[in-house]
């Protein structure tokens, strides 16, 4: 077990103290998101789970780039979050949303055991942690039926799309944080989200206004098997300008 405080050691490297924009999107939970940071730079460097380079753009990066995209979820639903890692975007997502109900599903035991050591830590009582991969069969069975799939850098859209479906309900969504290339990719891959049951797909920009560069996110709903056909002979168009939240 580790234990962390808010700014220990941080300082040698980057900027603990949160940008003004934390307090607007964590609000009275900053501390946690404080206690986050501590333990990315700290025990997340050591164990290998973020780059010691990372650490001045935990913040604005890392932490807050993932947080934002609660403004794309609705109150009280559940979540999983595939392929955590060191936990993002569901941690700090968990953080600035308590009403939610997130599943973080890791294969790696060393980021597993990260994950319980701080959930257990801070407190935080909303998240559930899963050893496992998206698509193997216990995860699906333990994991499945979501309202919302997130991710965050965990492979390219079309392998994302096979995975992240089978967890949520229909008309559930899969959120997937890209970078500013988020549109060339949803192009790329249109036609592969269509075959996973994947529609009314698009690029959402979270954060505008809030965070100095905006998140990018692919949003992609499953489709009941009728709307599917439909979908398919509409060759999955829709629009990849992004639509700012």
């Amino acid at each position: 077990m580790f234990h962390v405080e808010p700014g220990t050691d941080a300082t040698d490297f980057g900027p603990a103290e949160p940008p003004a924009a934390a307090a607007v999107v964590f609000g009275d939970r900053l501390d946690k998101a404080r206690l986050y940071y501590s333990a990315l730079a700290g025990p997340g460097v050591e164990r290998g789970l973020i780059g010691p380079r990372e650490i001045p753009r935990l913040w604005d990066r890392h932490i807050l780039n993932c947080a934002v995209i609660g403004d794309l979820i609705p109150q009280g639903v559940r979540v999983v979050d595939i392929g955590s890692g060191a936990g993002l975007p569901g941690i700090p997502l968990a953080i600035a949303r308590p009403d939610l109900r997130i599943t973080l599903v890791e294969p790696l035991l060393r980021r597993t055991v990260f994950l319980a050591e701080f959930v257990a830590e801070a407190g935080i009582d909303n998240i559930t942690i899963v050893r496992g991969r998206a698509e193997q069969a216990g995860v699906k069975k333990e994991a499945g039926g979501a309202d919302v799939v997130t991710s965050r850098a965990v492979a390219p859209l079309a392998k994302l799309a096979g995975w992240s479906m089978p967890l949520v309900h229909e008309h559930g969504r899969m959120l997937a944080l890209k970078g500013i290339s988020a549109a060339e990719e949803l192009e790329r891959d249109r036609a592969e989200l269509t075959k996973a049951g994947a529609g009314h797909a698009e690029v959402l920009e979270c954060g505008v206004g809030v965070l100095e560069t905006p998140t990018f996110v692919i949003s992609a709903e499953r489709l009941a098997r009728a709307e599917r056909r439909a979908e398919r002979r509409a060759g999955g168009r829709g629009t990849t300008d992004a639509k700012r939240h």
